[in-house]
């Protein structure tokens, strides 16, 4: 800032131009760093605001999405149960239906069903038979009269 006129002799007269140079500078890097922690004190409250949102719409996503994933869960265990009712269904149809067949083969067989009887007997396995008595007798006729 002081210059030399003469190279035999100092001149210490103040440069003026240079501290004005300096005193530019200076004041250019105060005013962006003053308008960086401004700007930032400005935009910072606003920004939070808009984070804000942003999560929220997240979050409001999150919470529709498993929503849907509820609803499709219960369709398809009601679908499930449907199946399962309508498996039900027919495997009892088919026991009835081969009931109904057996029952009819032996109507009026008596002659076959004492013969399995008689069979099991001889088979014996030491198992205990109730026979149904009145007055102290086996009932064997019960169903004929």
């Amino acid at each position: 800032m002081y210059r030399n006129q003469n190279n035999s002799q100092q001149n210490n007269e103040f440069d003026y131009k240079a501290a004005l140079g300096i005193g530019i500078w200076v004041t250019v890097a105060l005013t962006v760093v003053g308008g960086g922690i401004g700007g930032c004190a400005y935009i910072k409250p606003r920004y939070d605001v808009w984070a804000a949102q942003m999560r929220g719409e997240a979050e409001y996503a999150q919470a529709e999405q498993n929503r849907r994933i509820s609803i499709l869960e219960a369709e398809a265990e009601l679908e499930s149960a449907k199946s399962l009712a309508a498996a039900e269904v027919e495997r009892a149809k088919g026991v009835a239906e081969a009931n109904a067949i057996i029952g009819q083969s032996l109507k009026d067989n008596e002659a076959y069903l004492r013969w399995q009887w008689i069979k099991n007997l001889e088979s014996g396995s030491n198992s205990v038979i109730y026979v149904p008595t009145e007055a102290g007798l086996p009932i064997l006729e019960a169903g004929k009269r």
